[in-house]
């Protein structure tokens, strides 16, 4: 069974990175379900999420090429205007800025919290009651948002409180996409803009979480899965994700997240219900 799980893990890390729902506390509560009842833990969450972000890369390819690129040649600067004659305020030189800048905080905050990461945060008493209550944020921002600003327009302080935001994600149940998303919308940008500049904010973190925790798990004890396995559910995250982020895209771009938003609560409370029966266990 442990490969027909590890696809089953697989697709719904493609399903639910990107979606505003939290694919790590899917991934948690999928375990829990599947035989063994098991959660697959953090590590199995961290190197599958790879796939996802591969996806991305391949997605958002020309952004990315186009921001590297810009971002590079924007140094040698001559006068005002750098010698590639690209302005210091050129807003491709600035993502490329915030990218780097934005991914620090959940970078420390990441790295020092990591025991307490591995074992409360994925007790599924936080992680209903995060789902819904970072599900009803989502609905205040998308609702009161102004969905102005486009991507070209994002400054150096907002581009710091959505890589604040970021640092959310470590918790399951919040979501990395849902927290980007709502601070954007809270700033005043465009749903695609703010999923955009999410997603590739997410690039940097994801990788090296993920790489990491495939590296520390070299010499030591496996979890539930082992590497074929883990490789398996990568391979499958990211073709679904790359579906998915295809799909959220073109569907933000006319509606909002309330489907999402409902999904989360109803998500959390039946949680909650199961955990006060007795039907699944915290830990």
């Amino acid at each position: 069974m442990g490969f027909i799980e590890a696809i089953i893990l697989g697709l719904v890390q493609g399903l639910t990175e990107f979606l505003p729902i939290s694919s790590s506390a899917h991934l948690r509560i999928v375990g829990e379900l599947l035989p063994g009842a098991t959660d697959p833990g953090a590590t199995f969450t961290a190197i599958t999420q790879i796939g996802t972000e591969l996806a991305v890369i391949l997605y958002f390819r020309k952004d990315i090429v186009r921001i590297i690129g810009r971002w590079f040649r924007h140094f040698g600067s001559t006068g005002g205007v750098h010698s590639a004659g690209i302005p210091k305020n050129d807003p491709d030189v600035r993502l490329g800025w915030l990218i780097i800048i934005g991914t620090l905080p959940i970078v420390v905050i990441g790295f020092l919290a990591q025991d307490t990461i591995r074992s409360v945060f994925r007790s599924l008493w936080i992680i209903a009651i995060v789902l819904i209550v970072f599900g009803l944020i989502l609905g205040l921002a998308d609702y009161l948002g102004r969905k102005i600003r486009p991507l070209d327009q994002m400054t150096y302080r907002h581009g710091i409180a959505i890589g604040l935001a970021q640092v959310l994600a470590l918790v399951p149940g919040v979501s990395r996409s849902g927290a980007t998303m709502t601070m954007g919308l809270s700033l005043g940008y465009t749903r695609p803009a703010a999923a955009r500049f999410g997603f590739l904010l997410a690039i940097p973190a994801v990788f090296g979480s993920g790489l990491y925790e495939l590296v520390h798990s070299f010499g030591e004890p496996k979890g539930v899965y082992g590497y074929p396995e883990t490789l398996v559910a990568t391979a499958v995250a990211f073709v679904v994700g790359y579906l998915v982020i295809a799909f959220l895209m073109r569907y933000i771009e006319k509606r909002s997240f309330l489907p999402f938003v409902v999904y989360r609560v109803v998500l959390g409370v039946v949680l909650l219900v199961l955990l006060s029966m007795g039907a699944i266990q915290p830990l």
